[in-house]
């Protein structure tokens, strides 16, 4: 049986829904960040389809009358020649625990999975090149401490709680979150955080990396259960950080600031502390819930800054920022107001 493959871009709007009817036909949502499909049709028929996304592959989807017919080989074909035409070769994608063969066929690799109803999967071996290239920062000590942080913008607040983290271990772990999808950009947090921490003597910062999970590329599409999608998220991401990126490190400890105002950071935090502890070939991972300073009788905090460059109250962020985080906030609000 032959199949006919198109590519759809998103200016195609009336065969864009058509995409969208077909997912829905299997039970899948469209992923809103998909920037175009590659799509399978037969007598006029849309039977398949799958997106890419930045770096992710995502909606792959099959009518279920046709599976067993190779389509889904020659899906996946034709949707690497329209990723590697972009330039992206390394590729990512989420699937169910019982698609994880197919794709493997297709050349796609295991990485971690979640409660068994979602698995990572990508088309290289670079989780195995970054876990060579971690190992070259390990360091000794009974308390090898780590933190992950996206610093939108660096604030003191920050600064506190990586003070607070060097002062309770031997070695420290800064990894900065690099999804571009912040009001800061990641050349700018990881200078600014570089900047503002530079004289503690026992703190290596990593760049973050694509096995520091983003929200934005987890998928929802596929999850019926939509109260399980930040549970699933959360699993996932700390699977990878327990299971491929500690290790490395010898991490003993994970710290995290408190938030006593945000009911999902707290859940975030408890599932934290369970899954980092829970039974594995690796050692457990204490993780170290810190308080975050005042000024004002309010939490020092991005968000913070951030409002308050929206209401252009500079002198306000001046108590709240080192220097060098302010010098920054400066130089963008002057260019904004030349516009």
């Amino acid at each position: 049986m032959s199949f006919l493959f198109s590519e759809v871009p998103r200016t195609r709007q009336v065969q864009w829904q058509k995409v969208r009817d077909f997912l829905s036909s299997v039970k899948l949502d469209m992923a809103e960040d998909v920037e175009i499909f590659v799509i399978a049709k037969e007598d006029d028929r849309i039977v398949a389809c799958g997106g890419l996304s930045g770096k992710v592959l995502k909606n792959i989807a099959l009518d279920e009358s046709i599976r067993g017919e190779g389509l889904a080989l020659s899906l996946m074909s034709e949707l690497l020649k329209v990723a590697f035409r972009e330039g992206r070769h390394d590729l990512f994608l989420f699937t169910k625990p019982e698609y994880e063969e197919v794709f493997e066929s297709c050349g796609f690799k295991y990485i971690e999975q979640a409660h068994q109803q979602v698995i990572l999967m990508e088309n290289s071996y670079n989780i195995d090149l970054y876990k060579k290239r971690l190992r070259k920062y390990k360091r000794t000590g009974e308390v090898v401490g780590s933190i992950v942080m996206n610093c939108n913008p660096f604030t003191l607040g920050h600064r506190y709680l990586v003070e607070q983290a060097c002062e309770r271990s031997h070695w420290v772990h800064l990894f900065v979150v690099k999804e571009d999808a912040s009001f800061f950009t990641f050349h700018d947090r990881y200078k600014l955080i570089c900047e503002g921490l530079e004289d503690l003597e026992n703190l290596t910062i990593h760049e973050g990396s694509d096995y520091i999970i983003s929200k934005a590329t987890f998928p929802t599409y596929f999850i019926k259960d939509k109260r399980q999608i930040d549970s699933l998220y959360t699993e996932l991401d700390l699977n990878i950080f327990r299971n491929h990126l500690a290790p490395q490190l010898g991490i003993t400890h994970r710290y995290v600031g408190e938030e006593p105002l945000c009911v999902v950071t707290n859940e975030y935090n408890q599932q934290m502390k369970t899954l980092l502890a829970a039974p594995s070939e690796f050692p457990p991972i204490l993780v170290v819930v810190l308080g975050r300073i005042e000024y004002g009788g309010e939490p020092i905090s991005a968000s913070r800054v951030r409002r308050l460059m929206q209401e252009k109250r500079l002198e306000e962020i001046i108590p709240l920022v080192p220097p060098t985080t302010y010098a920054l906030i400066e130089k963008m609000m002057s260019k904004e107001e030349a516009k």
